[in-house]
């Protein structure tokens, strides 16, 4: 049976809110709480690059990580 994109098992979807804006469509995500929250660096994903959409700090973001590296991700859509 084939899988489709959405039901990828090897991926952990989180939410968090961007930080800080880095050079090279890097962005540092902060996942969880407002002061003790889980510090993700993230790039865009394919739509989100294709589309040119632009992520600025404070933006509510939902990204996918890899369950073998929780600190590093790509932010698959602006909330």
């Amino acid at each position: 049976m084939k899988n489709e994109n959405n039901d990828r098992d090897d991926r952990v979807e989180m939410q968090g809110i961007v930080d800080e804006c880095m050079p090279g469509t890097l962005f540092r995500i902060r996942c969880g709480g407002a002061h003790d929250g889980h510090m993700v660096l993230a790039t865009l994903g394919g739509k989100l690059r294709q589309n040119r959409i632009r992520l600025l700090p404070g933006d509510s973001v939902r990204i996918e990580v890899s369950p073998y590296d929780l600190s590093r991700g790509r932010v698959v859509y602006r909330l």
